[in-house]
């Protein structure tokens, strides 16, 4: 069974750091893309960043280049998100998700791409 736990959320001044953890169990790197998404108060959820299956490319979209890294600890089968400067804009509930399929960002319903989610880790940044 496909398990995602997300942690490390939290509330932080704009320009500040947060690392999310994203533990995961029931498959391998290998075979799943894992991915993470934001959901802000009435918006639709948002591509954030994506490490792809077979090769481990890191994806991430406009907003949050140069500010997040992805990354992915094989023998802790957990990948992080770290966030720095962060901004109010930022301010989202972030999930991680996974599926057996190619990184995928920026379409218009992109989210519906990964079958598997976590419960979402709440991200508040004040200015």
């Amino acid at each position: 069974e496909v398990q995602l736990v997300e942690s490390g959320g939290g509330l932080v001044q704009a320009g500040g750091s947060l690392r999310l953890s994203c533990e995961t169990s029931g498959f391998s790197f290998k075979d799943y893309s894992v991915v993470w998404f934001r959901q802000a108060p009435g918006k639709e959820r948002e591509g954030v960043s994506c490490i792809n299956r077979i090769d481990g490319a890191k994806y991430y979209v406009d907003s949050v280049k140069g500010r997040f890294t992805v990354s992915s600890d094989n023998t802790k089968n957990t990948v992080y998100l770290q966030m720095d400067n962060l901004e109010p804009e930022d301010t989202a509930v972030y999930y991680c998700g996974a599926d057996e399929v190619s990184c995928l960002l920026n379409a218009k319903g992109a989210a519906d791409w990964y079958d598997h989610w976590g419960q979402g880790t709440q991200v508040t940044v004040s200015s």
